[in-house]
């Protein structure tokens, strides 16, 4: 990343270690919610989100998106739907943490890459090449054996994974800022949250202010949890390359899957084994294919930049292959990087189109910083 010192880098990786150890590691926030049950959590976290997100952009006097956003039905149109399926993959979330479904809930996070591209495929008619359809394959066989092994669908990591996955294609059209995006959609989500907690309390089943004093600041804390990490990841992303963000978002699930086994204790029997050695072959898979794309591009890229005269016409059109090839595979890498935030929050996908964006132009051949997501 041209123009950035290594101390920048440096900072810029600590951010990233920071906000991907923090959403692999929110598993264990979730349960010192208790008694409080997961749609009154959620409740909380869309309430003290919008909070601290309003907080953070009164800081930064950062308003002006507000007023031109209004101004734009579709747009805002597309938020609300945005709003409407990240609900849905918090509240999820939240309900498979603490009921001690984790393992499975970093299963939806490790697939939602596959499912990304599928609906690439499906809904915005992109082509793959031969090992991308090779890792859809090995991803859709790891669905039948985890299938086989549950007794059932995994109902929750394709619940989390196709939710993310429609909330990243949803974000990549309305093309806003990580913390504007978070607020416009928390600001969305206030006033229904706002009358389930009035309602709740009405019937003398709030848990805030019925616990100890600490429950209801854990509660509140709900919004730190929520914007801290994006802070994080848009101070990252500023300063590192976004091929070392692709690789940093596999902490997320990881982190996740390990507190499953070791510190929740859930049952891994053999055939989930399997499964999830599918679903990693998959996403190795994937990933050679994008470095080796990326490679490709990037040699023919100099060669171009070092040609005094121009070449053949057959010569241009191949160098002007690779270089698509290139930009497509960081594309999906990016695509598939965004969907993993891990600890479902917002952030992630928030920052997709401009990922993508970044990312091409990467593999184009500029040296400038990944685009302006400095939030996202």
């Amino acid at each position: 990343m041209a123009g950035k010192s290594r101390g920048e880098q440096q900072i810029g990786l600590l951010n990233g270690f920071a906000a991907y150890g923090m959403w692999g590691l929110v598993p264990l926030f979730w349960p010192l919610l208790k008694p409080s049950g997961a749609v009154e959590i959620l409740a909380h976290r869309m309430a003290w989100s919008l909070v601290v997100v309003g907080a953070v952009l009164l800081v930064m006097r950062r308003w002006a998106w507000a007023g031109e956003l209004l101004r734009q039905p579709r747009k805002l149109a597309l938020i609300a739907v945005a709003a409407t399926v990240i609900t849905v993959n918090w509240g999820v979330y939240i309900w498979a943490v603490n009921s001690e479904h984790v393992v499975e809930a970093s299963l939806g996070y490790f697939i939602n890459p596959l499912v990304t591209i599928a609906m690439g495929v499906l809904l915005l008619k992109e082509r793959l090449r031969p090992v991308q359809w090779a890792a859809v394959g090995v991803g859709f066989a790891a669905v039948l054996v985890l299938t086989i092994g549950y007794g059932h669908p995994p109902w929750i990591s394709l619940c989390l994974a196709f939710s993310f996955a429609t909330y990243g294609l949803v974000k990549k059209k309305v093309n806003l800022g990580g913390i504007e995006s978070l607020a416009a959609e928390t600001a969305i989500q206030f006033l229904p949250a706002l009358a389930y907690l009035v309602w709740l309390g009405s019937r003398g089943d709030a848990t805030f202010g019925a616990q100890a004093p600490g429950h209801a600041a854990l509660l509140a804390a709900t919004g730190l949890v929520t914007a801290v990490p994006l802070v994080c990841f848009g101070a990252a992303a500023i300063r590192v390359p976004l091929s070392t963000l692709g690789l940093l978002q596999y902490m997320a699930p990881v982190f996740q899957f390990l507190l499953g086994i070791f510190y929740f204790h859930e049952a891994m029997p053999a055939e989930r084994w399997a499964g999830f050695a599918l679903v990693w072959l998959a996403l190795s898979l994937l990933t050679f294919d994008a470095l080796r794309a990326a490679r490709r591009g990037a040699r023919a890229l100099r060669e171009s930049a070092r040609a005094t005269v121009p070449g053949t016409a057959a010569e241009t059109a191949d160098t002007a292959t690779d270089a698509t090839d290139a930009a497509d595979a960081a594309a999906s890498v990016d695509l598939a990087s965004a969907s993993i935030d891990l600890a479902n929050t917002s952030t992630e996908v928030t920052c997709t189109s401009t990922e993508v964006a970044g990312t091409a132009a990467l593999a184009a051949g500029t040296a400038g910083p990944a685009g302006s997501h400095g939030t996202s």
